[in-house]
């Protein structure tokens, strides 16, 4: 009886085609997509503090130009979109609280829009609500207080919270649903600040008024490094920081928030400090350029990991 005579090379490429023939015969099998996915929270350090951006939300927004640029053509609008390779149609916001760990202090600046969102946030770098020491609301707009309280009360508890006497002064007169849902209940438990205060040792207050009246930007100083938390004194990266002059439909006071764009910006620009923006495409954290009569922004890659 003969034996087939096969050869090495024709062994190893017999062997070669199974996978290929396995996955012919799976052509037809479907993989669930995963969907579109941001990171949690980001943590760095500065000096002996670490401070850990947190993913309370993000939201697709439609027709950006009748929020950022009122004062920008619309063919100016769809030029500078293009050069930064985003699209005119519709923008992405992020919301994004911002953790600082002290050694001494958790201090959590803003709560996103809701408790359960913020909570998860929380648990997410690694922290239960309970442990927060501090709760410093920038300014009080409904994206930036709506985890302050739920169902059960305060979401932060064991929390002082801390806000700017202009801020509550002027919401305490305008009222409105977000401010007695949310400030009102807990307004026993508020410290009130100016600017230049310190909240601890470290962050410090400073009044960026425009977007609301008590509008308030920290520095966080540690270890001989800075880094500021600019909350919504620039909403977005291009059509806001890039162009400070283009005005914001959510800006109280449309020119008194671009002058504090401006002063905060060309200071961040100039000592190359770098900063969080709440709004900012996640992980929020960068710095500043002067560029032409305006800004660039610049994300971080890993200066603060070193």
């Amino acid at each position: 009886m003969m034996q087939p005579n096969i050869s090495r090379r024709g062994l190893l490429g017999g062997a070669a085609a199974l996978p290929l023939m396995a996955a012919a015969g799976r052509a037809g099998a479907q993989v669930a997509t995963q969907g579109a996915q941001v990171p949690k929270v980001n943590r760095v350090t500065l000096g002996e503090f670490e401070i850990t951006a947190l993913m309370a939300g993000t939201a697709t927004r439609e027709e950006p130009h009748k929020i950022f640029g009122l004062n920008a053509s619309d063919e100016d609008f769809a030029a500078v979109s293009e050069a930064a390779n985003i699209p005119t149609d519709k923008a992405q916001f992020f919301f994004t609280p911002t953790l600082v760990n002290t050694g001494a202090e958790l201090i959590l600046f803003d709560t996103g829009l809701n408790p359960d969102g913020i909570v998860a946030a929380v648990e997410a770098a690694g922290y239960g609500s309970d442990e927060v020491t501090h709760v410093v609301i920038t300014h009080m707009h409904g994206d930036h207080v709506g985890g302050l309280t739920g169902g059960d009360g305060p979401t932060f508890a064991n929390a002082r919270h801390v806000t700017g006497q202009v801020e509550y002064d002027h919401w305490s007169g305008a009222g409105g649903e977000t401010f007695t849902g949310k400030i009102q209940p807990l307004a026993e438990r508020f410290e009130f600040i100016a600017d230049g205060d310190s909240v601890a040792s470290g962050v410090t207050a400073m009044m960026t008024p425009g977007h609301t009246p008590g509008h308030m930007s920290y520095m966080l100083e540690s270890g001989g490094k800075q880094l500021v938390l600019i909350a919504d004194l620039a909403n977005h990266y291009v059509w806001s920081l890039a162009h400070p002059d283009w005005e914001v439909s959510f800006d109280t006071d449309k020119a008194q928030a671009a002058q504090s764009r401006r002063k905060l910006l060309d200071m961040l620009a100039a000592d190359k400090t770098p900063f969080i923006g709440y709004h900012m495409p996640f992980p929020a954290l960068g710095y500043v350029e002067t560029r032409d009569q305006g800004f660039h922004y610049v994300p971080h890659s890993y200066q603060l990991m070193l």
